[in-house]
Formats: structure tokens, C-alpha cells, sequence
């Protein structure tokens, strides 16, 4: 059963307040600190009830499950992530109804994303996903990866999409000290990427979830992504991230 509109403003605002918490602890402003409501698989009930509390993005990880309830919302300044794995024959859909995508993993998909990005939305904003672990079971870059991908990714000048940063999911069983291990190596990842290529296309990282978002602020997210502590437990299994 999803949350009453009441519940969810409640939620919007205790997560806030702990954005503003781990920020101060870490000498950080939280108004750089983006929140992204991850919305999949939650009624588009939910989604409105989170826009009337002042939410504005949201994180999907379904093409035509976001599709479906986009075309329920009409809510301007609204903007929508794509934080799922991205199949190749979805780079379409995603390039036209989205104006994010956190999980960009090769060239080819950059082409096709590129190639389908409408005129008039402007550039999609990208970030390169690091599989910061090496975990076999995760997509994304290995780290060493991400330097060959950037090189080309900028030499290849594709014109529908623009590259703002990095984005990692952390493992799922990983104590607090290897979490924190691996956001601060994607900080450092990002950095040396700004000195290599420059800083403007290394603004971004979306790091850090509903268990571990305060610990990524402290080590530099300027992006979290937050599902259950905004929307309670999903009504089906899926993946993460959320």
C-alpha cells in the first residue's frame, strides 16, 4: 500500500533535514546537494503528492514504467533520471523523455543516445557509472576504464548529449568504512578526470541511497538518490538503486 500525501511531505521534509545535517557536519551548502525521489514502480499518485510537497526530481529505472506515469504528470520544472542499467534499444525512448541519465557505460550507447536526443529538449545530461568495487555482478566502468571513455566521449563531439560527472551504487552488504571507501574514491576519480579533461564536464556525483545518502554528502555527492525513506517499501521486488 503507498503513502498518504501527508506521509510523503513528512518524509520530503526528514530527509531535507538530514541533507541539511550531513551537509553542515561536512562544512558543505546543502542548496548544492541535489535530492532525486526515486519513483519506480510507485503509483503516479505518489509522484504528485511529492511534487505538491516541493519535489522536483525524480529517478526511474524502467523506460516504459516511467513513460506511463510521465504521461499522467503534468508538472512543469519537473525533471526525470533514468538510474537504471541502459539496454542500447532504449537509448530512444530514454533520449526523449528524460533529462538525465546516470548510467551512461560505453560509446556506442553515447552515439544512440545522441543520435535520438531531440533538437528542441537540448543536450541530455549524462554521468558515467563507475563500478567503483570491480563487483562482477554490477554494471559500469572499472575506474582504470573511465579515463579511455572520457577521452573519446569528448573527441567524438556528440551533440545530443553533454557529460556533467560520475555516479556509483554502492554494494549492497559493504560495511560503513567500505562504503565510505568507495565514494570517496569516486571523488578522487572525479577529480583527477576534471584535471585530465577539465572541470566542467566533472560537476556531478550521484552517489549514495536511502542508507548511506549522509555518508556520500559527507564525501562529496551532489546528487543523492532517496526511494524508500521518501515513498516506504516498494510494492514489488526490483533493483536497486533506492
Amino acid at each position: 500500500m503507498s503513502l498518504s500525501a501527508d506521509a510523503i511531505a513528512g518524509n520530503i521534509r526528514s530527509v531535507r533535514e538530514r541533507i541539511q545535517g550531513a551537509a553542515s557536519a561536512a562544512g558543505r551548502d546543502a542548496a548544492e546537494i541535489r535530492l532525486i525521489a526515486v519513483s519506480k514502480q510507485m503509483p503516479a499518485r505518489s509522484v504528485v503528492a511529492a511534487i505538491a510537497a516541493g519535489q522536483q526530481s525524480f529517478g526511474e529505472n524502467a523506460v516504459q514504467d516511467a513513460a506511463t506515469r510521465q504521461a499522467l504528470i503534468d508538472a512543469p520544472g519537473t525533471d526525470w533520471h533514468f538510474i537504471g542499467h541502459l539496454q542500447s534499444n532504449k537509448a530512444k525512448a530514454v533520449a526523449g523523455h528524460f533529462d538525465w541519465l546516470h548510467t551512461l557505460d560505453s560509446i556506442r550507447l553515447a552515439k544512440r543516445l545522441s543520435d535520438s536526443r531531440p533538437d528542441a529538449a537540448g543536450p541530455l545530461r549524462v554521468l558515467l557509472q563507475v563500478n567503483v568495487a570491480r563487483d562482477p555482478d554490477k554494471f559500469g566502468l572499472v575506474p582504470d576504464a573511465v579515463y579511455g571513455v572520457t577521452e573519446d566521449l569528448l573527441q567524438a563531439g556528440h551533440p545530443g548529449i553533454e557529460l556533467c560527472g560520475l555516479m556509483t551504487i554502492g554494494q549492497r552488504r559493504a560495511t560503513e568504512h567500505q562504503r565510505r571507501a568507495e565514494f570517496i574514491a569516486l571523488r578522487e576519480l572525479a577529480a583527477d578526470c576534471a584535471d585530465r579533461f577539465g572541470a566542467r564536464y566533472f560537476t556531478e556525483l550521484s552517489m549514495g541511497m536511502s542508507d548511506d545518502f549522509e555518508t556520500a554528502i559527507e564525501e562529496g555527492a551532489t546528487m543523492v538518490r532517496v526511494g524508500s525513506a521518501i515513498f516506504g517499501p516498494r510494492p514489488s521486488a526490483g533493483s536497486r538503486p533506492g
